[in-house]
């Protein structure tokens, strides 16, 4: 009898044993999706500022009390549009003084040539009567002397006259730079001064505005890391999204990539510049903006989940050196390598002749665990 149940025993544990064999052949369920044509694109991401492409700060070159503005923020104006005023009653003063020492100056040219002509003509005089012998030699000497300094009074007052020209007219400059003009067509997007403030124009030019030539056509100034910029090239599109409109991507474009780096906290970056058409009106200086710069896209590329390429099945215990991807045929799975290509978050581009459009990609098993290490060596990681 003991016999009889040690025989019925091993006969259930064999039975058991096969019926999980069986059942592992059999029963192993796999999750697949189908190979796709699709067009992926890769980013490099980056954040920056809008800002004007070219802005023009007005100072002014002279000292003195603001006594009127003509423009505040958002103004459009014209090159040569008044945009402020010094008082100009100092200015002025001078110049009243200078033209006073011209005038002045011109009417001691005026005597010192008269009083040359009348010395030239004594000693000419002299000359003749000497000549005759009517005076003596020290007369002669002393009409030429006298002649002599006249010419040299005259040479004086020319240069005294030249003085006082040259003195008005910087009075007349510092008088015209109390009206302080619009070098540009543009827009003020920034003013620093008040009615009744003094600005001091010392070694550094006071700002008092800042014009942007154009705000129809801005730019962003992003950074972006030094393991990136060697994928940034000129020319590349870009899109943009800005806080103050979050529902809407604008679209931008390289135009510049400035060879000078910038380190903060050991992080190397570069400034890239992206092109803002801004011919809505709708972007306004100062915005944040959060860029995606496109470095690559290719179309009808036949794609595969990500997953898939991390996928080995839980009994496969065979490595392989290249990258490769499992379908599910009608006669089970079968295992193709493949060369990847781009990539995004979701799929990869796989190049090969041997997978189509449709075909099921296993990327999971409902029993076992897909060998994760072994799979990820076998190429370069997805992005």
């Amino acid at each position: 009898m003991k016999k009889r149940y040690i025989i019925i025993a091993v006969a259930a544990i064999l039975a058991l044993i096969l019926g999980l064999i069986i059942f592992k052949k059999s029963g192993e369920k796999y999750i697949t999706k189908p190979a796709t044509l699709e067009t992926i694109t890769q980013y490099v991401e980056a954040s920056g500022t809008i800002k004007p492409i070219n802005t023009i700060a007005v100072g002014t070159q002279v000292s003195g009390t603001v006594s009127r503005i003509y423009v505040d923020y958002n103004s459009v104006v014209k090159k040569g549009d008044m945009l402020a005023e010094l008082d100009p009653s100092l200015f002025q003063a001078n110049v009243d003084q200078s033209t006073a020492k011209l005038n002045t100056a011109k009417a001691a040219y005026s005597k010192a040539n008269s009083t040359l002509n009348y010395k030239r003509n004594n000693y000419q005089r002299y000359k003749h009567l000497y000549e005759k012998n009517y005076v003596s030699k020290d007369e002669v000497e002393l009409a030429q002397a006298n002649y002599l300094q006249a010419q040299a009074e005259v040479a004086a007052a020319r240069a005294e006259v030249s003085a006082a020209q040259a003195s008005l007219s910087n009075n007349m400059t510092n008088l015209g730079y109390s009206k302080i003009t619009s070098p540009v067509d543009g827009t003020v997007i920034s003013r620093a001064v008040d009615v009744g403030q003094t600005v001091a124009a010392s070694f550094n030019t006071p700002t008092l505005f800042e014009v942007a030539k154009d705000l129809t056509k801005m730019q962003i100034e992003t950074s972006v890391s030094e393991a990136d910029i060697g994928r940034i090239k000129v020319g590349q599109k870009a899109n943009y999204v800005l806080d103050g409109y979050q529902d809407r991507t604008f679209e931008g474009e390289v135009t510049q990539v400035r060879l000078a780096s910038t380190t903060t906290n050991n992080v190397v970056t570069y400034t890239v510049i992206i092109s803002v058409d801004n011919s809505e009106g709708l972007v306004i200086p100062g915005m944040s903006a959060n860029v995606s710069i496109i470095t690559d896209k290719v179309e009808n590329a036949l794609c595969v989940p990500n997953m898939a390429l991390k996928f080995t099945p839980a009994n496969e215990t065979q490595k392989y050196e290249k990258q490769g991807v499992w379908v599910k045929t009608n006669s089970g799975l079968k295992r193709y390598n493949v060369t990847l290509g781009v990539s995004d978050e979701n799929v990869t581009q796989i190049i090969t002749d041997e997978v189509k459009p449709g075909d099921k990609i296993v990327v999971s098993s409902l029993l076992g665990k897909s060998k994760k290490k072994q799979g990820m060596s076998m190429g370069r990681r997805p992005f």
